[in-house]
């Protein structure tokens, strides 16, 4: 099982970004594998702790994982039409951030790190994405599988994502002879920073391609299924793998990450997985009672009022909210009793209601002056 990420880094869950980055370098240069050559020890917790920082570092992805764990940042299901999208920043790559705080160790980037650091920019993956998807009440109760056309980048298909054009390749960058980084010296110490000619990337390209215009990736529509579970929830996050943006030179794209807004439903509230409602009855029928037809969101439900039942009592229906996400139950769906009491009578009604009240022991002057106290012995 995997630790907590801030356990990993050895930080509180409400640590600022600055200290969990001061946390993630000392323990970086604790275990950076070229200062511990042949520790396999020191190489997982290196592992370990890189892929704590890669989430905590980010907003959007800390937001994920303070709200659903480890289970939120590996993916909920690839799953969730109308919504909105928004493009998070480059959740996984880490090239910049070992150039900014092994540049010292290292001496501003000799050829063995310069060489890891070519590598890891060939390798960094997408751009992940983020979709805003608005779900029904009913949609969300029984589950559904959508189509989202979410705009995203693609690789070229005419240079396959090189940003060359066909028949061309790229150079190694002269100023930094392909390492990504130069030597910066002050004083007596010596530093490596990204290579402001290419960029960090090691190669430059001399013909760009004329359909990307050099830079490996298009702009597209895409169309992805995504399938809500049943029972979900405001704010729920679904993770769709390799749905984001396609990633330089044809490296691994990022993800999609879906999250579920419900749309209102008219007469019912949700919380959790119970449903709340409000039925009005006449006067007759609280006193009387009646079975009362309730409205669900699939249809009705039939619900027993018993003679007698007062304005203001709840009434509990086993099983007709929400399904319980991940699991067969369902909540409960309550139904709060109001009465309606009527203002014009017709003069049939109201000698019927002075006969009532006669019977209850009230006098037709005290019927005529005030139906409170009427009322307030029909309901006691």
């Amino acid at each position: 099982m995997k630790r907590d990420f801030y356990e990993v880094l050895g930080v509180q869950k409400g640590a600022s970004p600055d200290e969990i980055k001061g946390a993630y370098r000392k323990l970086a240069m604790k275990y950076h594998p070229d200062k511990n050559p042949g520790d396999k020890v020191a190489e997982d917790k290196f592992k370990e702790i890189n892929e704590a920082y890669d989430v905590l570092s980010d907003t959007k992805k800390k937001q994920t994982y303070d709200s659903f764990g480890h289970e939120g940042i590996s993916g909920m299901g690839g799953n969730g039409g109308g919504g909105s999208y928004q493009q998070y920043g480059n959740m996984g790559d880490m090239g910049d951030i070992f150039g900014d705080i092994f540049g010292d160790i290292f001496g501003g980037g000799g050829r063995a790190s310069g060489g890891r650091r070519s590598s890891q920019r060939q390798q960094r993956r997408g751009e992940d994405l983020q979709y805003e998807l608005e779900v029904s009440f009913l949609d969300a109760m029984n589950g559904k599988e959508v189509e989202l056309k979410v705009p995203r980048k693609e690789t070229c298909s005419t240079c396959g994502g090189s940003g060359a054009k066909p028949g061309t390749s790229t150079k190694t960058c002269p100023k930094c002879k392909g390492r990504g980084q130069v030597s910066v010296s002050q004083g007596f110490f010596s530093f490596a920073q990204t290579c402001p000619q290419c960029r960090g990337e090691g190669q430059i390209i001399e013909n760009p391609c004329s359909t990307c215009r050099g830079t490996g990736t298009v702009q597209t529509t895409h169309t992805v299924k995504v399938k809500i579970p049943q029972g979900v929830t405001e704010g729920t996050t679904l993770r769709v793998s390799g749905g984001g943006n396609a990633g330089p030179n044809g490296s691994q794209s990022g993800d999609l990450y879906v999250i579920i807004r419900l749309r209102q439903q008219q007469n019912f509230q949700r919380k959790e997985d119970d449903l709340y409602t409000e039925i009005k009855l006449t006067y007759a029928q609280a006193v009387l009672g009646l079975d009362y037809d309730v409205p669900v969101l699939e249809g009705h439900v039939k619900v027993k009022i018993a003679p007698g039942t007062q304005p203001g009592t709840t009434l509990r229906v086993r099983e007709q909210g929400f399904p319980k996400l991940g699991r067969r139950a369902r909540g409960d769906l309550y139904v709060k009793v109001t009465v309606h009491v009527p203002k014009n009578l017709s003069n049939e009604q109201r000698k019927a209601l002075f006969e009532y009240a006669k019977s209850m022991g009230e006098t037709a002057s005290d019927a005529t002056s005030t139906s409170d106290s009427i009322f307030k012995k029909i309901f006691k």
